[in-house]
């Protein structure tokens, strides 16, 4: 199972591979349900992938076979694109917040429990947590930030960039150009670059 996900993600894409190397030989083979942040450090692992022959495959049909693979691959994809659409603009830092966003809302019951789910929320309607989602041919404009985004993205899932809530529990952001009615009932934790961080007001009991 290890050599085989090792393999596939490989081919399938490329800067998943280290981290994929890195789950399979902390878990054993990955199993279940949604990708959570599980932090793990052993980085020698990366040239284990580097150094793995790898035949030829249909990437496709694999996938189509093994839904766990299938899951990791695109729920990398989503919080690749989050990084790109949202703050590529912003260095490692500004993006790392953002993903701070996304897994705090991954953990809180009101939101969706993937992060495809939690990124595209409210896709179709004009009501999307995240701009880019619902801007209809969102395209990669360059190449080095998209490599750049999707390898950040398989660090963090891994925990080989680790995050450390510099944003201060916040599941809500936006650009400083703009005021959105929400963040008046929110409390602003931190601003980093361009983004304002907010998080949930605290629950005032009455006495």
């Amino acid at each position: 199972m290890q050599n085989n996900l090792l393999e596939t993600l490989w081919r399938a894409d490329r800067v998943l591979a280290g981290a994929v190397a890195l789950v399979a030989l902390a878990a054993g083979g990955i199993a279940g349900a949604a990708i959570v942040h599980a932090p793990h450090t052993d980085k020698s692992a990366t040239s284990i992938v580097a150094q793995t022959p790898v035949p030829a495959m249909d990437t496709a049909s694999v996938l189509e076979t093994d839904p766990a693979l299938a899951q990791l691959v695109s729920e990398h994809k989503c919080l690749s694109e989050a990084l790109y659409y949202e703050a590529r603009g912003e260095g490692a830092r500004g993006q790392m917040a953002v993903a701070e966003v996304i897994f705090h809302r991954l953990h809180n019951k009101h939101y969706p429990q993937t992060i495809c789910g939690v990124v595209y929320q409210g896709k179709g309607t004009k009501e999307c947590q995240f701009s880019f989602a619902c801007v209809k041919h969102a395209k990669v404009k360059n190449e080095e930030e998209w490599d750049s985004a999707q390898m950040l993205a398989a660090q963090i899932l891994t925990g080989v960039a680790r995050m450390n809530d510099v944003t201060s529990d916040a599941t809500h952001f936006h650009t400083i150009s703009v005021q959105p009615e929400w963040a008046d009932h929110l409390v602003k934790t931190i601003q980093i670059g361009n983004h304002i961080f907010y998080r949930d007001a605290p629950i005032t009991r009455k006495s």
